[in-house]
């Protein structure tokens, strides 16, 4: 009883330092911005209680819901962008680099993940030298393959701002789900694998019918925390296309939305419980996304790989 008592009481001291850094840095501003969603100000700036009023008109009004509804899209995009094009470029790098004659694999691994480190601002404004109409490198690599008439001002149009950045996002962070994978691909016990080539099974069927079943619930795992890293996704962004996410808002994301309600920007003034409100929708989808992942997905992807 005392040794079990002892252990709780170790236990409880070496979690207390990160549990009080948890509570004072996220559980705190969270609780504290639900409650501020729940508030409205007046003319004069005093603040009452609204219920639900605040996400109503963040919903309803045209004013907001415009806004809300178009940053909500673009969010889905970039995500999407992300699961399509990020997580299956991972894939393949972690299974090329999983192979045992692949030479210098912990080079390669090292020079993917590299960007993962660097600064996101570094990353937007070199990313801005490249593509520059004026000054950048794109138009004459182009060039070198006879590409040259490919070259527009991607990050100065509508069409193209949004998916621009999110490749950005997609070279700076491809090397987390690399590794992640590779992990998973590299722990599968070796002598599943020699049976498999004994039988004669070729690298292709090995990997299609053996190594991905078994990572399944990693690349859900990678997929969810794509989901909520996009979803609270804002520095690249407002490195590269400012408060305003332009061009006309075609880079708007959840993120900048909410920096530009809480903070003001320009001749938007700043609305701290608004802002609270669309912090806390930010939340509730992220927290619906998890929840649905954890109770079906999650699931599903366990009983398959066994």
């Amino acid at each position: 009883m005392l040794m079990s008592l002892g252990f709780t009481w170790r236990t409880a001291v070496f979690l207390l330092p990160a549990l009080l850094i948890y509570a004072v840095f996220s559980a705190v501003p969270l609780m504290d911005t639900l409650r501020l969603g729940l508030y409205a100000a007046d003319d004069t700036g005093a603040r009452h209680f609204a219920g639900l009023a605040q996400y109503a008109t963040i919903l309803g009004d045209p004013q907001w819901s415009q806004q809300f509804w178009n940053a909500m899209a673009n969010n889905l995009k970039f995500f999407g962008i992300h699961l399509l094009v990020q997580n299956p470029i991972g894939l393949l790098l972690a299974a090329l680099l999983s192979l045992r004659d692949v030479r210098g694999a912990a080079t390669y691994r090292t020079l993917f993940f590299l960007p993962t480190l660097l600064s996101v601002v570094i990353v937007g404004f070199v990313w801005q030298l490249i593509l520059s109409p004026l000054w950048g490198v794109s138009e004459t690599v182009l060039g070198w393959f006879g590409l040259q008439d490919w070259f527009e001002p991607w990050l100065g149009l509508e069409g193209s701002a949004l998916v621009t950045v999110s490749l950005m996002s997609v070279w700076q962070y491809v090397g987390i789900p690399m590794m992640l994978i590779y992990a998973a691909l590299i722990a599968i016990p070796e002598d599943i694998i020699e049976a498999a080539r004994v039988e004669g099974a070729n690298p292709w069927r090995i990997f299609w019918h053996i190594r991905l079943p078994l990572i399944l619930p990693t690349l859900g795992l990678v997929t969810i925390l794509t989901f909520v890293a996009n979803f609270n996704a804002f520095d690249l962004v407002y490195t590269v296309k400012g408060a305003l996410a332009g061009p006309n808002y075609s880079t708007d994301i959840l993120g900048t939305l909410f920096y530009r309600t809480f903070f003001g920007y320009q001749s938007q003034v700043a609305n701290p419980t608004m802002g609270a409100a669309v912090a806390t929708l930010m939340f509730l989808l992220i927290l619906a996304g998890v929840a649905l992942y954890f109770l079906t997905v999650q699931r599903r992807l366990r009983r398959f790989a066994l």
